[in-house]
């Protein structure tokens, strides 16, 4: 997470410079740049270790700092495994409709159908513009945390009212923790930033929907 904030800090740095660049240029007479070394050499503030001070770079080598934010291995199973994860959560909303005995439980059923059809299409969407998807190894379906059996899915499909309100809720649960599980993983292992935000996205979202899900 170090590197993370690193990178952050000095993408803020950069866009300082360029502004200051800017301003340089723009303040010059006829629109030339002063000559003095100290208004044409642009510096960038670059935040140091833990217990280190900050020191001033040109952007150059600002730009030199920032990681390399590279999809990994733990990127690509994350985004092809939370497609599968969330299908499966959508296949167990579209029986809510007409299998549940509660207003709540259905109007849940929508929110999370309304979240989830986005984020599918947001990682389906990564994938293809990152190659596609990759081999795995060692993951399945069965192994990702959180998903419902088969035996579970053929029992909430022959549930109805009450008994299937009692079950969604808590295969349900179930399900966003296992999500919430995955997304905290792929914080840890995985390097890209636009898989750390929906990572982050997922967190916040279905651990608010477990909290609701818990209280009725």
């Amino acid at each position: 997470m170090l590197n993370r904030r690193i990178r952050g800090a000095v993408a803020v740095a950069l866009s300082v410079a360029a502004v200051w660049a800017l301003s340089a240029c723009d303040s010059a007479p006829d629109g030339k740049a002063p000559q003095s070394k100290e208004s044409t050499a642009a510096s960038v503030v670059a935040p140091g270790k833990p217990g280190e001070p900050a020191r001033r770079i040109s952007p150059a080598e600002a730009s030199r700092l920032l990681p390399d934010d590279k999809p990994n291995a733990a990127d690509f199973t994350y985004a092809q495994m939370m497609v599968v994860h969330h299908k499966q959560a959508l296949t167990m909303t579209a029986l809510a409709p007409e299998r549940a005995g509660s207003t709540q439980v259905k109007k849940l059923a929508d929110r999370i159908t309304a979240a989830q059809k986005p984020e599918i299409d947001a990682m389906e969407g990564w994938l293809k513009n990152n190659g596609g998807p990759r081999e795995q190894s060692g993951h399945d379906h069965h192994t990702m945390p959180g998903m419902a059996t088969e035996t579970q899915l053929a029992e909430l499909r022959k549930a109805n009212g009450k008994a299937f309100d009692e079950l969604f809720l808590k295969l349900m649960v179930t399900h966003h923790e296992g999500a919430v599980t995955m997304a905290a993983e792929v914080l840890g292992e995985g390097n890209n930033v636009l898989v750390e935000e929906m990572a982050n996205d997922v967190i916040a979202q279905q651990t608010a929907e477990i909290n609701r899900m818990r209280s009725m």
